[in-house]
């Protein structure tokens, strides 16, 4: 029986979130070494790859159960827990159908990312970053541009072939909590590290050291000017629907 479960995790005690020969401790590893404790070995798939450092408190992943849990989800979720804390969470645990894909079948994915425009406490380091001299404004001026569907060939990190480099994003907007900013994106999918890079060059114009024409011209792939990724610390993966 194929499962379909609702994790979130600290991305901050791992090697991101795809299995790595290098190291086990990643969050594909170790839910699978905590998962072959309780004879499950199928692979573990998720909706998409997070980095280093970057956290989820919505990521789906899906792994097929053999026969002796399939009667006992509610069981199974709280021997999982018990194996996975304190940094990861099974949230939910549902029965899908056998060709459910955590990762083809997703329609959007939801990223939100934490700023706070005075310094962080040694409690905040690992989950929002310090942004110094910020214009908000310009800040939520630039997401907007990112809104519509464009190909996003020069707003992504290199290494691996994603065949079609054309995504849609629905939203990105910005939200003011105390001295906190969230940057909110939403999208059909993104491609690897692009949340970062987006965000990364929204920051740099509302910092000064951008112009919102450099954006413009890159988001048109006609030339490259930042490929500033923003820290890691503070971004989640907070949804996917399908």
């Amino acid at each position: 029986m194929r499962i379909k479960a609702v994790i979130a995790y600290d991305g901050s005690h791992f090697f991101g979130f795809q299995s790595q020969k290098t190291t086990p401790h990643t969050i594909t590893g170790r839910i699978e070494t905590a998962a072959k404790k309780l004879g499950i070995h199928s692979p573990v798939v998720g909706s998409g790859r997070t980095d280093r450092n970057v956290h989820a408190t919505g990521q789906v992943i899906h792994f097929d159960l053999p026969e002796h849990w399939q009667e006992d989800l509610k069981k199974l979720k709280i021997v999982f827990n018990r194996l996975l804390q304190p940094s990861i969470q099974i949230k939910t645990i549902t029965p899908v159908h056998d060709t459910f894909h955590a990762r083809f079948d997703a329609k959007r994915r939801i990223y939100r990312y934490v700023l706070k425009s005075i310094p962080t406490t040694p409690f905040e380091n690992a989950y929002c970053t310090y942004i110094d001299k910020c214009d908000m404004k310009k800040l939520e001026e630039a997401l907007h541009l990112f809104r519509g569907t464009h190909d996003f060939s020069l707003f992504h990190k290199k290494g691996s072939d994603p065949g079609s480099t054309v995504r849609t994003i629905w939203r990105s907007e910005v939200r003011n909590f105390k001295n906190y900013t969230i940057l909110y994106l939403e999208a059909n999918g993104f491609l690897r590290a692009q949340v970062r890079m987006l965000a990364g060059a929204a920051i740099r114009y509302a910092q000064g050291g951008l112009s919102i024409e450099q954006i413009e011209r890159q988001l048109a792939g006609k030339q490259l000017f930042t490929t500033y990724l923003a820290p890691p610390q503070g971004l989640y993966l907070a949804r996917v629907t399908y």
